[in-house]
């Protein structure tokens, strides 16, 4: 008998499988599968990203190795290379999309919300995508440019709880800023943009729903001056001004007026200009709620760092995506583990404890709790400066 389930299986533990199953009854994903089930192939390729196998080989050659300790990890079959192969390749990669957007949901309501330096009652997302390359001659489906493919990873971050509120994968040829037209605003939210996504007529479709937007405008862009507001020019304000669009097309699309706001930073002595649709919030708070907005560049990096969705385990459309999807799965169920926990690490650490002792028998907060905190590689959130855009 073993003292302590074993490392993996607390992790999958806490995920609900009841929901995946609904997920998979809802795509049909185990008709005609006798043995290796979409829960099978969910646990390898979940064992695979919380233990950065490099690729299916390695995967599977681990696991083997471990055949004793597998039936306690929740695995119900035999596994093969062929056979989970096979599954990345067939079964619906919506399957684990869904499953995703159930963890997500359960993550929102457990995860604690930061504070901003100003009170902030509305939740704030920040929008960003980011760029995955791949070989053309291997990814065919992955148009991007003549001789190269790639996917975008169109992400809705919730800034506060660091928890990815939508996510989108795409091709690399799908402009950012028709995300907008798939995106169902929140009314009363913040939408947190970069200039990319600067399309008046979008912008104001998020107007007329109710949601608020910070967004960096473009240099040419045609406006005029109805009233400036009065700032303290110390805080590193230039500006605070209430505009009207004079764009031949701009003044169309977006008819209202809109606030225009221009900060000095003096870390990287750059001027940034701002708009937004918001006129309750002080010029001071708009300015801080973009710096916000290095998040969503931060959760790229990490993920991208430290999960596997850069070389992909293979060369379909459904075995890329699935690889993703799952890996947003891993990163949302270790947030829920660690809230759940109430520990007080680092999301890197922790599952960079978790993927170095997958087959131990001993409790999670017992690895956690004993550790040498100082031998553990720790996120770095001060990597980027706030305003390095």
């Amino acid at each position: 008998m073993y003292s302590a389930n074993i490392v993996f299986s607390q992790f999958i533990a806490h995920m609900p499988k009841y929901e995946f199953k609904k997920c998979v009854d809802r795509y049909k994903g185990n008709h005609r599968v006798r043995k290796f089930s979409c829960w099978d192939q969910f646990l390898c390729m979940a064992f695979a990203q919380l233990t950065s196998r490099a690729s299916l080989r390695s995967t599977v050659n681990v696991l083997q190795s471990r055949q004793n300790k597998l039936y306690h990890m929740g695995f119900r079959c035999h596994i093969s290379l062929s056979t989970l192969a096979d599954a990345n390749e067939a079964r619906d990669w919506r399957i684990y999309a869904d499953f995703a957007q159930v963890l997500i949901s359960m993550a929102k309501d457990i995860c604690q919300k930061d504070k901003f330096e100003f009170d902030i009652s509305e939740t704030v997302y920040a929008l960003d995508s980011s760029t995955i390359d791949l070989c053309l001659n291997l990814f065919p489906w992955a148009k991007f440019r003549k001789t190269k493919g790639a996917v975008k990873l169109h992400t809705l971050l919730d800034v506060m709880t660091h928890i990815p509120d939508f996510i989108e994968i795409t091709d690399g040829k799908f402009h950012d800023v028709n995300i907008l037209d798939v995106l169902v605003p929140e009314s009363g939210s913040f939408y947190i943009m970069d200039r990319t996504y600067n399309d008046f007529y979008r912008l104001y479709q998020l107007h007329i729903l109710g949601a608020f937007f910070v967004i960096r405008a473009k240099r040419n862009m045609k406006y005029r001056r109805v009233y400036s507001h009065k700032i303290v020019k110390s805080t590193g304000l230039k500006c605070d001004q209430t505009i009207k669009l004079t764009g031949t097309k701009t003044s169309d699309y977006y008819p209202e007026h809109l606030r225009r706001v221009r900060y000095f930073d003096s870390n990287t002595d750059r001027l940034f200009t701002f708009i937004t649709n918001n006129f309750a919030h002080e010029a001071l708070v708009i300015t801080q709620l973009f710096k916000s907005r290095w998040q969503v560049e931060l959760f790229f990096k990490w993920i991208k760092q430290h999960l596997r969705i850069k070389t992909f385990f293979g060369t379909s459309e459904n075995a890329v995506k699935s690889q993703i999807w799952i890996a947003v799965c891993v990163y949302v169920s270790a947030a829920i583990l660690r809230e759940k926990m109430k520990l007080n690490i680092s999301l890197y650490t922790f599952l960079d404890i978790l993927g170095t002792s997958p087959f131990d028998e001993v409790d999670i907060f017992q690895i956690v709790t004993t550790s040498d905190k100082s031998t553990i590689a720790s996120e770095n959130y001060n990597q980027l400066n706030l305003f390095d855009f």
